[in-house]
């Protein structure tokens, strides 16, 4: 018997709307015990964020800056090692700039999701890509509609309970 996306999936998923706001949605990952998203719009899945996307727009080169995600106009205290050019610490500047920017903007629209019937050998297919670093797969029904996620802690939970059995 092979396990499917919907057996492993968890049903009560945390989402994101495209117009939520970078700052955020910064906030509710720093509250998280994951680190994304899927944006949903009209219960369709359009894009995934990551805390690499949010980050990512804070990075410039040279040197690392550990930067708390806490002051204005941000609520939570979060820290992340951020690449800065000594010649660019206007980043409170930065910050500020990119905090009310829309998830839209950052979002990755080429998410990959999975069937609910998808088998576990194809989910571990998706969830071992070379290619792609896919921590969490949303799960849809036939009509586009989110119904779950299946994370990869869920696909190594079940492949122990089989082996234990």
């Amino acid at each position: 018997m092979t396990l499917t996306a919907c057996e492993l999936m968890e049903t009560d998923v945390e989402t994101v709307a495209p117009d939520d706001e970078v700052s955020e949605v910064l906030g509710r990952l720093a509250r998280a015990d994951f680190n994304g998203f899927p944006v949903v719009d009209n219960d369709r899945v359009v894009g995934i964020v990551t805390q690499h996307d949010l980050v990512h727009l804070f990075q410039t080169e040279d040197r690392v800056l550990w930067l708390p995600i806490g002051l204005p106009p941000f609520t939570e205290t979060l820290t992340y090692a951020i690449d800065v050019s000594w010649d660019d610490l206007d980043l409170g500047i930065d910050l500020a700039k990119h905090a009310g920017r829309p998830i839209r903007e950052v979002m990755t629209a080429d998410v990959v999701t999975v069937p609910s019937e998808a088998d576990l050998d194809e989910i571990l297919d998706l969830l071992a890509d070379d290619e792609r670093d896919i921590n969490r797969l949303p799960v849809i029904d036939d009509e586009g509609k989110l119904v779950g996620i299946v994370a990869r802690q869920d696909v190594l939970r079940a492949i122990r309970d089989q082996r234990a059995e």
